[in-house]
């Protein structure tokens, strides 16, 4: 067993090359390589560019700048107003109502929800170490005045009085005329190219007067916020009321082999908070905060406000793409040899399914030893090993025709 497992060590296989003239196999065979080259021309080069060296990095400046004005809480607003932060950065929010809350000094009041309501001390006792009260929840239970009535309230260390976020405010729905330039700039540090978001045909009045629209005018760095609501399907009122999250993406998709003015970027906008939007415990987006003041006494006090914004992400991706010699070579080969999958398939299918299949078998493998060409060589100056009535060969290519039964006369 042991000089058997050494003997088929030692052998060597080589390719014997077998011609089988049937029509089925031959169109198998030639539809497989037909969709192989297909895939590989169509999809791999044409459509992803197979032939290119690609970089995916991509190197990014946002700035922005909104323009409007909105009435809130009998205000006219301003962009110093409801834009924040006011640096133009690439992540910004349009405050569309604020709850103020005035006057507020450090001391202890009651609380206002009625999820703190009491009748006696021990009924605050609960309370005490919850973070969702307006202050340090003391265990004192107090009579406070709400509306003509009084009704007791647990009492709260921290700023005071608390604050009361279920008052209604009219949201300014004027944000919907209100517009927002982005400026954005990007390089691609492997091919040391850098882009921004003008076109160089564009004068500065025609980027002054212009506004985005995805047909008419695709290059136009100002977009009006009524505009990016209708193409993310949102609700003024609703958005304006609760809040919300949009996204605005700058997508760069750059073929370096063609001229870089064609390098220009693709504006497309998406709610981002969509799946909380019907969500009861966290939907829309709010923040708090305070400007802080003195008496002249020197007492601090605050005025606090909870705004509910609009918030807004420019995002910018990149991909840029050159022809390079090494992935083209790379993916010719993997072209050229995977057309060999059709042989693989026709070889399953002879073996395996059609008539003849042990027939084939005989003539595609054979085991030849020594003995055996010693012994063929003594009779006669050509191999008579795999010669049989019925079957040609080919002295010169070593190739064996095998006629099958849809090809025989």
């Amino acid at each position: 067993m042991m000089w058997g497992c050494v003997t088929d060590f030692f052998t060597y296989e080589t390719t014997k090359s077998v011609v089988v003239k049937s029509w089925s196999v031959g169109i198998i065979n030639r539809v497989v390589q037909l969709v192989i080259i297909s895939y590989f021309v169509g999809w791999v080069f044409i459509h992803e560019k197979a032939y290119q060296v690609t970089e995916n990095s991509v190197e990014s400046s946002v700035m922005t700048k909104v323009k409007g004005f909105g009435y809130q809480n009998n205000y006219v607003m301003d962009v110093a107003d409801y834009v924040i932060p006011q640096q133009g950065a690439g992540i910004f929010c349009i405050l569309t109502k604020v709850i103020i809350t005035e006057n507020q000094f450090q001391g202890t009041c009651p609380e206002y929800s009625k999820k703190y309501s009491c009748v006696q001390d021990k009924d605050c006792l609960q309370h005490i170490g919850n973070i969702l009260s307006n202050g340090v929840i003391t265990g004192v239970c107090l009579n406070s005045t709400i509306g003509n009535e009084t009704e007791g309230r647990c009492e709260s260390e921290g700023w005071c009085p608390a604050e009361n976020d279920n008052v209604e405010v009219k949201p300014m729905l004027n944000v919907i005329n209100f517009t927002i330039f982005i400026k954005n700039s990007v390089r691609f540090p492997l091919f040391d190219v850098t882009r921004g978001n003008f076109l160089s045909t564009m004068s500065r009045d025609e980027i002054r007067k212009c506004n985005y629209h995805p047909v008419d005018s695709p290059f136009c760095p100002i977009f009006n916020v009524g505009d990016i609501l209708n193409y993310t399907n949102q609700d003024l009122e609703t958005l304006a009321n609760k809040g919300g999250e949009i996204g605005i993406n700058v997508q760069w998709k750059c073929n370096l082999d063609y001229d870089i003015e064609n390098c220009v970027p693709r504006y497309s906008f998406t709610r981002l908070d969509k799946p909380f939007e019907k969500n009861a415990i966290s939907n829309g987006y709010n923040f708090r905060f305070a400007k802080y003041y003195m008496t002249e006494n020197g007492t601090e006090f605050r005025t606090l406000h909870k705004a509910y914004a609009i918030r807004f992400d420019v995002m910018v991706t990149g991909k840029a793409g050159k022809f390079d010699t090494i992935p083209t070579l790379i993916n010719l080969v993997a072209a050229f040899t995977s057309v060999g999958l059709g042989t693989v398939l026709c070889d399953i299918i002879l073996l395996n399914c059609l008539k003849g299949a042990e027939q084939y078998k005989a003539k595609k493998f054979e085991e030849v030893s020594d003995a055996q060409i010693e012994a063929s060589l003594a009779h006669s100056p050509v191999s008579q090993l795999s010669l049989k009535g019925g079957i040609k060969s080919s002295y010169d290519s070593g190739a064996i025709s095998l006629a099958t039964s849809d090809q025989a006369m």
